[in-house]
């Protein structure tokens, strides 16, 4: 549960004043679907949700947040806004998403009905600092609605790219673009015989796709991640921690120990987890949300697959894991790979945390504020 107050803003960013608080579940600050609708229900009004202002906590779940929203029409009971809350949602910010600017989801609707050119109904999804997503129901089917920050502009084009086992995409311009819907459910939570599937799936990519067309696409290039991964610990982390300092300092050996062990370097989703893959027993899997993919190293993904697994089922998943990499490359060491990794992994997490601050806007900062110290945290602790 969250509690929300919409501050209402005109078509100049001016704030018009907010609506009264009120509870929605799920508690996560990016869920627009339930804002939308608990706002329709009581005050009779068609929100679009822009951006986040202010929480009353360092990270989610909960709390009280407030939005800067818009209305389709305007409202009369609109109450006083804080004045640093006013000040907030007034003040520009140059790292602020086309989509959460006044006007900017309207725009982006209207490319979507004119590439559709059928009646849409469409329905706010979620808005952060990572995306925009609406559902649109149309006479012949739905569709996903998507527009992302600059720095994933790739995923159009690499979903083109890739063709199956990921969605299809109708159309894109810019940053947005438009997907036929995926049929099923998220997999979040997947136990250890889905995450084995999504293992699967995942490889069969991995070991086939060419690395050059996916660089001349966009992808990011992190196939000599040590500079990159040192640069966000001795900015971010702990000076007084001998543990980092020691994992920092070995970087370059243990990535070379890496290399020597003959894994290709290949398409990394990034986010491989089961909440960004979608599938039903007929329908199979597909794999979401692209817009983290670099090319590296595939250890990558088969850890952020299992990390929440139980020891033994991640150990299970991982050795398969290992097994189709032994026939794949013969005489590789995906195994040692994978050990070396970890400890790699947790400051790549850190590292893309880092970079997520740096490029968007201070407001919304607190959904990623504490991440890059956590990452830190593991990372040091995989390295006593």
């Amino acid at each position: 549960m969250r509690t929300v107050t919409l501050v209402v803003v005109d078509d100049a960013g001016r704030v018009l004043g907010a609506l009264p608080p009120f509870e929605v579940d799920p508690p996560w600050w990016q869920e627009c679907a339930p804002i939308v609708h608990e706002a329709r229900d009581r005050y009779g009004v068609e929100v679009t949700v822009l951006r986040l202002l202010r929480t009353d906590r360092p990270r989610q779940p909960g709390g009280h947040v407030h939005y800067a929203v818009q209305l389709e029409r305007p409202y009369g009971l609109l109450q006083p806004v804080d004045g640093e809350v006013q000040a907030s949602a007034e003040v520009d910010d140059p790292h602020r998403a086309e989509y959460a600017r006044p006007g900017g989801p309207q725009a982006t609707l209207a490319w979507a009905r004119a590439v559709l050119s059928r009646p849409v109904l469409a329905v706010q999804r979620r808005t952060w600092n990572l995306s925009a997503l609406w559902r649109l129901s149309t006479p012949d089917g739905a569709y996903w609605l998507k527009q992302v920050p600059p720095f994933f502009a790739h995923e159009p084009a690499v979903l083109r790219h890739l063709g199956g086992g990921v969605p299809t995409v109708v159309a894109a311009s810019g940053h947005r673009f438009l997907m036929t819907e995926v049929p099923g459910e998220d997999l979040y939570g997947a136990p250890a015989d889905v995450a084995l599937a999504i293992a699967a799936d995942m490889h069969a990519i991995q070991s086939t796709v060419e690395v050059a067309p996916l660089l001349a696409l966009g992808v990011p290039d992190r196939r000599a991640p040590g500079p990159w991964l040192a640069a966000a610990a001795r900015a971010h982390g702990d000076a007084s921690d001998a543990r980092l300092r020691r994992l920092v300092d070995g970087l370059p050996e243990r990535l070379a120990r890496v290399a020597s062990c003959g894994l290709p370097d290949t398409l990394v989703h990034g986010d491989l987890h089961g909440g960004n893959v979608i599938g039903t027993p007929a329908s199979g899997r597909v794999i979401i949300d692209w817009g983290d993919c670099v090319i590296g190293h595939p250890a990558f993904d088969i850890l952020r697959l299992t990390e929440a697994l139980p020891a033994p089922d991640a150990a299970a998943v991982q050795a398969q894991w290992a097994s189709w990499w032994r026939s794949a490359v013969p005489g590789c060491d995906p195994s040692t790979a994978l050990e070396l990794m970890r400890p790699v992994q947790e400051l790549r997490f850190a590292a893309v945390m880092a970079d997520f601050l740096a490029s968007i806007e201070a407001a919304e900062h607190p959904y990623h504020r504490d991440d890059v110290a956590d990452g830190l945290a593991r990372a040091a602790d995989l390295c006593p």
